[in-house]
Parts: structure tokens; sequence; C-alpha cells
């Protein structure tokens, strides 16, 4: 890129009155020289010394006092900078093992919080397993699946015997990852270094044959860290043949990342440092001037909140006040007892030197912990339980690292009272049978991340595949809900591809192609007519004219939930006024009670607690079945699997089995929404990704636990979606026969956030519901039997609508359901038999009661 002065002086000006920069600018004022760059910092310096006075800490810099443990040195990828990483061959000849064993590891903590470290930093390799056989059969000789498997273990005998904070940085990490660590550690890191492709594609370049330097893979992981609330450390290395373009691309995509989620607490900005026996050994340091210009650039797109760190055991000492001078407020880590492994021709500066500097410089420096003050502050949703009484034990009142304290061992358990009973634990009384009390939560505008992030994904789903012709969106998003058999042949008579796609349903309807499907999907008038008809005959061919239901009872034993879905308006934190959470106790009262009103079914869902032991699954089960063995426990959407499986350290797959062992039967198939992850992170902020949810059901199924399967449609969504989420659902079937039923549920807009937020639809119309209730018995033939419709959600003209367009069961009495209501139903929470009898009766249709596994009930005497 060649920039020109005059380039550099308007980018400047807009950043001395500070304007907002575009990409192209802030590549310009990384080029920034001579006065211009001295000018650039002063703007910067003044961005920092703001956002400072803005946490509350006005001129203090801070640094953490941490251990380094290598855990091991192995790595599947081979960065041409790096001289961290060994083959186990170089390992072996120097008398080290692939890992660090657990007593290695404790020694060097121990050591650290004897000198007064307060952090442990986990370095290691990536995913050395997968390249390395001698990492693999180090790791199942000691009992441990993955790399992950030994972080997470010796990070909880760091807390348990030193006290030290762990902050694990093993790479690339999944999302099922992020979440089984986030208990044991109260931040992560990864840098993302460079969105740069071009150094990752091209033979010779940095990251050229590094798997886990793939940009795309690496932004993937600072977006699964934000969706879960992980106070997240990244950065960029700058100087590893990037361009200026390149390195400003990749400060806004950590800016947007950062504005998205709120969740990375610090980027750091590192220079690169030639080292011997590397590929890159012969390319220069970064140049002062250059690295000073990526500071102060960065610091002004992040902006004040941000912490902007630099490592000053990379430069000189008189550099660290350099880099002062152009936005830095913290020094990251800073070690009385380990060396920088990743950089160990660099040692430490003493902290004395270190204070001194950052004192000439008019600045404080104060020590922090591995988690930064503002999260510390905040707690939940940031700190999960287990690990908060380990950071509050080290915290003062403003975050910081208390004067004086040194790190002791303390207990990593669950949280103190087990499950108990916790606020208003009266269903009834805590709930105004109107719906919320408040129609948002008081912190609306920060705890589903940006709205305007998410109105602009929102607008780029909405504007892709979008299906063309009569049936496009005008028509899917039309509210006129007059029935469509009344309004004649909206849209004509049924054309010729029209007709091919009705003949390949009448002749294969579970084999549908994607684009005849939506061609049904979004039919109208003449055609949708033809699409209920097939889909009123198939339902009538494999299950007869009988309407089902099931006597149950639903039991939302919590709804304190720090996920933060956006479509939810369920969920509580545990101080708001209308936040309950249910006791045992009263968990089997209810299930006894509905026992004896004729139930053979509880369904048990609750919010995703952060102070919920993961155990108390197993005690929700096992607490119905004591008091009700006859009971179906029918429980536990896939996010609380993956909850209860994260507190536990259980596997999905040990999880579900002790959750079976403890008494539960069946597993609801909801936090589906739909199964795209493109609208899954619109509509929900942390909850478990597509693959996940596969995974978790499909798992359910193979360890002999069925489950219904949902969809959640009407919001940002189009029907194209709606046709991929029965083809999901449907290839899960062929491979596990599981699914007990599919259960179409509308979107509820009214108390929903993402609604009174002006990103989603006021939910489907009465064509949407007709064309899902219709193609879901179409598409799902053969494979699953039972299409069940909510009349929760769709009153009763509407059900009736959905049992002669394909749909066959009524789903459940349900005696309270306080999930729909509080969204703003309007149909009640309660149906009796008689009522259910009536909808059915008013269409002509024999109605009968069944089991959960659409069996007859037992006659009780």
């Amino acid at each position: 890129m060649s920039v020109t002065p005059q380039q550099i002086r308007r980018a400047l000006a807009r950043a001395e009155r500070g304007a907002a920069l575009d990409e192209a600018e802030a590549a310009a004022l990384l080029a920034a020289t001579g006065e211009q760059l001295d000018a650039l910092c002063t703007a910067a310096a003044r961005v920092r010394d703001a956002g400072l006075v803005a946490a509350g800490r006005p001129g203090v810099v801070t640094y953490s006092p941490k251990v380094f443990i290598p855990i091991t040195r192995l790595c599947r990828d081979r960065c041409h900078y790096c001289t961290f990483v060994e083959t186990p061959g170089q390992a072996a000849r120097e008398g080290r093992e692939p890992y660090l064993s657990p007593d290695e590891i404790l020694d060097i903590a121990a050591q650290g919080a004897k000198l007064g470290c307060l952090e442990a930093l986990f370095t290691l390799g990536d995913r050395p397993e997968d390249r390395w056989p001698e990492a693999r059969e180090w790791l199942d000789s000691r009992g441990y699946d993955s790399t992950i498997a030994y972080i997470r273990a010796m990070a909880v005998r760091v807390l348990e015997e030193t006290g030290l904070l762990p902050h694990l940085n093993p790479g690339v990490m999944s999302w099922e990852e992020l979440n089984r660590l986030k208990p044991v550690s109260p931040s992560m890191g990864m840098m993302l270094e460079t969105t740069s492709r071009r150094l990752f594609e091209t033979k010779g370049e940095a990251h050229h044959g590094s798997p886990d330097k793939d940009p795309a893979v690496r932004l993937r992981v600072l977006e699964d860290a934000g969706r879960l609330s992980v106070p997240f450390t990244s950065g960029l290395l700058v100087g590893i043949g990037e361009t200026l373009e390149e390195r400003a691309e990749t400060i806004f995509a950590l800016r947007a990342n950062a504005r998205r989620y709120g969740a990375l607490q610090e980027v750091i900005v590192q220079n690169f440092r030639a080292k011997p026996d590397t590929a890159m050994r012969h390319t220069d340091d970064l140049d002062l001037d250059e690295y000073r210009a990526a500071i102060a650039v960065t610091r002004i797109v992040l902006g004040p909140k941000m912490r902007i760190q630099a490592p000053p055991n990379l430069v000189s000492l008189e550099e660290c006040t350099a880099l002062l001078g152009a936005g830095v407020d913290d020094w990251g880590g800073v070690s009385p007892l380990t060396p920088d492994h990743v950089n160990p021709e660099r040692p430490w500066p003493s902290l004395e030197r270190l204070r001194a500097l950052t004192a000439a410089s008019g600045l404080e420096l104060r020590p922090r912990l591995t988690v930064h003050p503002e999260y510390v502050v905040q707690g939940e949703p940031w700190l999960d339980p287990r690990v908060s009484g380990h950071v509050a034990a080290l915290a003062d009142e403003d975050g910081l690292a208390k004067v004086g304290v040194r790190a002791e061992g303390l207990p990593w358990q669950e949280p103190d009272g087990g499950f108990a009973s916790v606020g208003r634990t009266d269903l009834h009384e805590s709930i105004d049978t109107e719906g919320r009390t408040n129609d948002r939560r008081d912190d609306f505008d920060t705890v589903y991340g940006s709205w305007d992030e998410v109105s602009s994904a929102a607008a780029e789903v909405a504007d892709q595949d979008r299906p063309s012709g009569p049936a496009a969106e005008p028509q899917s998003l039309r509210r006129d809900q007059t029935p469509l058999r009344s309004r004649g042949s909206a849209s004509g008579p049924v054309g010729r591809d029209e007709s091919a796609a009705l003949a390949a349903a009448e002749a294969d309807p579970g084999n549908l192609t994607d684009e005849h499907a939506l061609t049904l999907m979004t039919a109208e008038g003449d055609l949708l007519d033809e699409v209920i008809r097939l889909a009123d005959a198939l339902r009538k061919e494999v299950v007869g004219d009988e309407v089902t239901y099931v006597v149950n009872r639903n039991i939302n034993f919590t709804n304190v939930c720090y996920v933060g879905c956006r479509f939810c308006a369920f969920a509580q934190r545990r101080t708001d006024a209308d936040a309950y959470s249910l006791s045992l106790d009263q968990v089997a009262d209810r299930a006894e009670e509905a026992w004896h009103l004729g139930a053979s079914e509880v369904c048990m869902q609750g919010g995703i607690d952060p102070e919920l032991p993961g155990t108390a699954y197993f005690d929700l089960a096992a607490a119905v079945k004591t008091r009700v063995p006859e009971m179906h426990v029918h429980a536990f959407s896939p996010m609380e699997i993956v909850n209860g499986s994260s507190r536990t350290g259980l596997s999905f797959e040990d999880f579900l089995i002790k959750a079976r062992e403890s008494g539960l039967d069946t597993i609801p198939g909801t936090a589906a929404e739909i199964l795209d992850d493109e609208v899954r992170w619109i509509l929900t902020k942390g909850k478990l990704p597509t693959a996940t949810w596969i995974e978790i059901v499909s798992t359910a199924h193979k360890v002999g636990i069925r489950s219904s399967s949902t969809m959640m449609y009407g919001h940002v969504d189009n029907p194209r979606h709606w046709v991929q989420h029965l083809r999901v659902l449907s290839r899960i079937q062929d491979e596990t026969g599981g699914f007990t039923e599919f259960v179409p549920l509308p979107f509820v807009h009214t108390s929903s956030p993402i609604y009174l937020a002006g990103v989603a639809r006021p939910g489907p119309t009465l064509r949407d519901n007709l064309a899902v209730h219709a193609m879901a018995r179409i598409m799902l033939h053969g494979r699953i039997d039972n299409i069940q419709t909510s009349w929760v959600k769709l009153g009763t003209e509407g059900t009736r609508a959905m049992l002669n367009a394909g749909a066959n069961d009524l789903g459940g009495t349900l005696m309270e359901e306080t999930i729909s209501r509080m969204a703003g139903s309007e149909h009640g929470s309660a149906k009796t038999v008689e009522e259910l009898v009536e909808v059915g009766a008013g269409i002509n249709r024999p109605v009968r009661e069944r089991t959960t596994l659409y069996g007859v009930p037992i006659k009780r005497t």
C-alpha cells in the first residue's frame, strides 16, 4: 500500500477530533512516522486516559503477577517463527515427557504462589495428540481423552492446591471445549494474530501448513467465547509479513467481536522478533515506530473501554516508555519465577524498574488478576460460580488484586447450598398471571450484546437465499390472518414447476429435492390447498383419524438464566423480582399432585442458572421417581444437558447415562430453534451450536433415551431455513430412529426481546403455520409419524386448522406452562381433557389419551 502524507494528515485530523475511523484511514495511520506519529500517539494516549477515568482508576496501568506453565511443547502446527514448539524426539533427548506431569505443574504453581503470583498461565501447542502418537499414548495411559481434558483436570488441581487463577491458552477450541473449561478458569485466551488468508494459504508464508492458524477458525473461537461470556484475551502479532491493509483488517475484526459480545477483555499488540533456527530467522524485527503506530491505531479504533497490552520484555526499558505514550494501559503477565517460554531469550524486566518507568510517564502500576476488573465486579455471567469464590478471595472492591494478598488453595466444588429453593418459590405467586411485570429486563441494553450488530446480521440472513416468485417475502411477512381458503387463489392456478413439485411429493413425499420442498413450503392459494390435502391424506394413512394427547404437567423448575437468548422473555437474573427456583421437594410435590390428577408425564425444563449444580439434573429426575415411581420423566433440553455435562465434567454420553439411571426417561428436543448457525446466533447469544444439538440428541438416542424434535419459526428466518431444518431432523432419524414426534413452534413475539428491539418479525402468519405443519408431515413421512400442534401458541381454531393440515397430536394438558405465557401467549397455560376432546370434536375427529411414547396408558385402579 502506498500511503501519501495527505492521506495520513486527513486520517490524523479525524482521529484527533474523535471521529470514527474506517479501515482505509486506519491503514494510512499505520504508516505514520515522525511528527505525525507523535501526534497519533498523543491522540491514542488521550483515549487511553479517558478510558481509565471512566473505569474509575485514572492513571492506573496494570499487570498480572503470574507463572508460565508450559503444559506441553508439542503442537500440530508449523508456524515459521516459533521456537516454543518441539518434537517428541527433541523432548526425549532432553529428558522430557510429552507433557508436564501433575507434580511438575503443581510445583511451578506452588512456587509462584509463594512469590506473590496470582495467575497460572497454561501455555501449550494446539492439539498435539492429533499429530503425535506419543502425545496420544501419554494421555491415554493416564486416562485423559484429550489435551483439553488434561488441562481441565490440572486447572482444578491448581485452584484447589495453590489458589492461583488459571488462564488457559490451549489454542483453537470448540464451543463445547470453551464451555467445558469455563467452570475451571476465570479467563482464557488465543491470539488472533492476523486475518490475512494470504499468510495462511501461500507456501512459504508465516502460517502456511498450520491448520489452527486459519483466520476463519480463529475468528470462530473468538465468536464462541463471546457467546459463552468468557472473558477472553486476544490480539495481533505485528510484523510477520502482513500488509498495512491486513493489519488494519485484523484490528477491525477484533473491534467487531468486542462490540458484538463484550467478552474481549484485552487486546495484545505483540511485535515480531526473529529467532534463530526458524524459517523466518532472516526477517527483520519490527521497527519501533511501526510498532508504536500499530499500538496507537489499535487503541483509537478499539476505543477507551478496551485494555491494550504490550509485552514489556520484547522491547527495551526505554522503548517501554514509548509504548505507554502510544496508549498502552496493561503490561500483561510478568513473572518473578518463570521465563516467557515463547520468547525465552527475552527476560522479564524487574517489577521495580517497570514500576519506575511507568511512574516516570505519570502513571501508576498496580497488579490485577487474570480476569480484568470490569468482569470481576460484574460477576455473572462472566464468572462461573465454581471459580467466583477463588476470584473473590484475591480481588479488592474495584476488581484489582488486593494489596498484599497471597493465593491459597480453595475447594473447587458445586455452589454452596447444592440444589436449594431460591427467590420466590411459589410459582403461582411469583409470576403475574398476565405475564411479566415488566416488558424488558433492566439490563436489556447489555445482556444480549449489541442490538445494532444483531440487526445487521439479521438483515444479512434475510437477504440470503430468499425464495423468489409470488411466494417470496411480501407474502411470508404478511400480517393478514384471514384463512387462506377464504382469500381465493392468491397466486393463481398451479404452474408447471409447482405441478412438478406436487407430483414429486405425491410419488415420494419423504425424499423431495430441496427446490421441490421449497416450492411447496412457499405455496399460496391453490397450491397450498393441494399441499394441505396431501398432508392430511398422509396423516390419515399413517396414524388414522384419532387425535392424541398426553396428560402431563410442565414444571419449569427455575427461570434464572444467563444464556442471553434474544427471543426469550422467560429468563431472569437471580436478583430480578420475577425470579424463582423450586426446591426438590416442591418439584416432587408438583409431580405427585399431577399423578393424582391423572398425569402420566412430567416435563421439566429450566433456565441455565450458573449456580445450579450439574448434579441437580440427576437430583430432579430422582426426586420425581422416588415420589412417583410410575411417572414418565420427560426432561432437560439439549442446552441443559450441555450445562450439566460441563459442570460435572462428564461427557455427553456419560451424563445422559447417569441421568437415565437417575430416572430420566426421554428428553425434549427443544433448544433447536432453527438448526442453522447463522440464524441461531441471531436468536441467541450463548446457546449451543447446531452441531452440538445434533450430537446430544443423537447420543441420547444411541443410549436408549428417545426425544421429541422441534422447530421455532417465524422470527428472522425464511422458508429455506425451514426446509433445511427438516432435512437435518430426517438425517438424524435415519441414523437413530429416536424421535417420537415433531413439534412446530410458532414464534410468540409479544414480550420477546428480539422483537422489542425491532429485529424480528411479529411471528408467523396463518399461511406460514399451515405450510410448516403440512410440509413437516410430507417431508418427515416414513420417518416421524407424529406431528404435534401447539394449542398454547395457536389457540383452538388455529389448532384445528393444523389438525386438518397434517398434524395428529395436541401435546399435553400441561397444567402449568410458564415459558410461553411469559412470552405473551394469549391461549392459556393449561387445558382439561374435556377441552382437548372438544378441540377434536369441532372437526369431527375422535380424541384419545396416549403415553409419552404414543402407547395406551395403563388404567389405574
